[in-house]
């Protein structure tokens, strides 16, 4: 999600005004990388990934077809996003053992889910998983930034048996077919239900975080808590809602 105050210059779209067009979103770059890096561990340096974010932009003026009515502005920053994001998960910067807390926690959320005919309370989910609820918060914390969906892992494979990234649909590239279109479709949707699942604080936390672009302590000023509190309920929006999303695009699979 781009800065609503970043306004790009008409610029026309070619290989040869590269490094015009570098210069111009370069805001943009910076903007979206310090976003992923509020959830990054402090070792990962932000200036490696706006380096990344630019080739990315490089990546997005190579692709982009302008005739497919696609917006450049938009497709650049899923461009930038996806590289920051592909070159964190080359990096396996997520420690092994937080992935298969992760992978418990989601696991122990459905099958409470599936007995009660609800989402879990933090206590029952803490019993569940044999820990206390301190530990719980702790854990829960721990995995806020594993990655709820990937883009490229949502691609639908061609009759060549390629994957073609959603990506590439939202460049509007001629392979990306009526089928790819309609994918794009569905799981906007699919993400739209995961977030109306979500208990009304939390949902309200993905707007004003995701949407509203408010910082953890601005949100704590319109909802009157502390920052520390509003890290929890983000931490808990984010792990239900991975959890959602796995069990929806399962079922819509």
């Amino acid at each position: 999600m781009a800065n609503k105050s970043q306004e790009a210059v008409e610029i026309e779209i070619s290989k040869e005004n590269t490094d015009q067009i570098v210069q111009e979103y370069a805001p943009m770059i910076k903007y979206v990388a310090n976003r992923i890096a509020l959830r990054l561990p402090p070792h990962i340096e932000v200036d490696d990934l706006i380096s990344v974010g630019v080739l990315g932009l490089i990546d997005a003026i190579e692709k982009y077809d302008p005739t497919r009515g696609a917006k450049f502005k938009t497709y650049a920053e899923f461009r930038v996003r996806g590289s920051i994001l592909d070159e964190l998960r080359s990096l396996d910067w997520v420690p092994r053992s937080v992935r298969q807390k992760a992978s418990e926690m989601d696991q122990a959320s459905q099958r409470l889910t599936g007995k009660l005919g609800r989402p879990p309370e933090d206590e029952e989910l803490a019993e569940e998983l044999g820990v206390s609820l301190d530990d719980f918060f702790t854990t829960l914390n721990d995995t806020r930034s594993m990655p709820m969906l990937s883009l490229d892992d949502l691609g639908i494979s061609k009759d060549s048996g390629e994957q073609q990234s959603l990506l590439d649909c939202l460049a509007g590239k001629s392979e990306a077919d009526p089928q790819m279109q309609l994918r794009l479709t569905e799981l906007k949707q699919i993400i739209a239900k995961a977030i109306d699942t979500l208990p009304e604080k939390e949902r309200l936390m993905i707007s004003l975080y995701y949407y509203e672009e408010l910082t953890m302590k601005e949100i704590g000023e319109v909802l009157g808590i502390t920052e520390s509190r509003v890290s929890q309920i983000h931490s808990k929006a984010v792990f239900r809602l991975r959890t959602k999303l796995r069990v929806l695009i399962a079922e819509e699979g």
